[in-house]
């Protein structure tokens, strides 16, 4: 399960991420190669899985962003059904990049449309969700959805005590919300 000599960008060994978390005095280490934003955090903490000491290599985000993310991927694939000349291999790229320039505002309009109409109809529901990946290449991975407005160090430093201490409670409830318009023009 544990590897201490696989590597993870900058942060180096799972051992040597270890020992920086136990002197750090913090509960968890931003990773360094991606951005913290308001709707997502990948960050590393520890905890005991197993009665083994490990890295949980984490991803948390909100479920506005999952609902969105979801969104735009069921727009996208009934998209590259309706315009499958607009998804070509690499060989021909270069004589399909006229037709899908010619093709971009349509098809952006078309997946707007699509996206509209699943929110109107409600079709993407989320819910809370922790999700563990065994097979990680660095420790243990750890996916989580929350109905959070913001990801905040203090909320992160909340679910990192609440699921060291097994005292994490997912709500049950489904959740569907609406895109800012902004972000479906093209």
């Amino acid at each position: 399960m544990e590897n201490p000599t696989h590597t993870h960008s900058t942060l180096g060994t799972q051992k040597d991420l270890i020992a920086r978390l136990k002197t750090s005095g913090k509960s968890f280490i931003l990773d360094p190669d991606e951005e913290f934003t308001d709707d997502y955090a990948h960050f590393f903490f520890l905890g005991i899985h197993d009665g083994q000491e490990v890295v949980f290599d984490t991803i948390l985000y909100t479920l506005r962003m999952q609902h969105e993310s979801e969104l735009f991927e069921i727009a996208e694939e009934q998209t590259l059904r309706q315009f499958p000349q607009y998804k070509v291999s690499s060989d021909e790229k270069e004589e399909a990049e006229n037709t899908q320039h010619e093709l971009e505002e349509e098809i952006g309009l078309y997946m707007a449309e699509v996206m509209l109409g699943l929110e109107e109809e409600g079709e993407i529901k989320v819910k809370e969700h922790v999700d563990l990946d065994l097979q990680h290449e660095f420790g243990i991975g750890l996916d989580a959805g929350l109905h959070i407005d913001k990801v905040t160090t203090d909320l992160i430093e909340s679910f990192i005590r609440d699921f060291n201490a097994d005292k994490l409670e997912l709500d049950p409830g489904y959740y569907s919300f609406q895109t800012q318009t902004d972000s479906l023009n093209p």
